[in-house]
């Protein structure tokens, strides 16, 4: 089953990037995930595991993931370890500047499961593009928040360099 959903977010790539590439971040806004944390030596980049669990009905399914595309600030792909089959992406493009649409991409399977396991992926959709419909509102929400910080700040740093001593 292949899910995709989309979002504009008013920022660069890079200040979307700077969320997407912190796993620290991930719970604060992917919807439906009770787990992302990091089990490799290396915290980002291509090579990174992370150990991951998506809430879907009253089951947590998830496994262990490993980025295999990092193109900063373009591409994060990763592929299952153990755990659910699945591919995930997400994908920054500039749309004009300081505005960026983000998709993302998760395909998953019940490998060996039959007719039983093909039922599942189906029952699951709407449950599983639900969490990434929320996600991306949650990561738009974060990272046009942390433009609006910076903002703030820059304007205050302004005003009062600009101050006489």
């Amino acid at each position: 089953m292949r899910v995709v959903e989309a979002i504009e977010i008013s920022s660069s790539p890079e200040g979307v990037w700077e969320h997407l590439a912190d796993p620290a971040r991930y719970l604060h806004f992917m919807s439906g995930f009770t787990r992302w944390e990091v089990v490799s030596d290396e915290p980002t980049g291509e090579g990174a595991r992370y150990r991951m669990l998506m809430r879907v009905g009253s089951a947590e399914v998830g496994g262990l993931v490993e980025v295999v595309e990092w193109s900063e600030p373009r591409e994060l792909a990763w592929n299952s370890i153990t755990g659910i089959d699945q591919r995930g992406r997400w994908r920054l493009r500039e749309r004009v500047p300081g505005r960026t649409r983000v998709e993302l991409r998760l395909a998953y399977g019940i490998a060996g499961a039959g007719i039983f396991g093909v039922i599942a992926e189906r029952l699951a959709a709407p449950t599983v593009r639900g969490h990434l419909r929320r996600t991306l509102q949650q990561l738009k929400r974060h990272v046009e928040h942390d433009q609006l910080r910076k903002s703030a700040a820059a304007r205050r740093e302004a005003r009062a360099s600009s101050r006489p001593a």
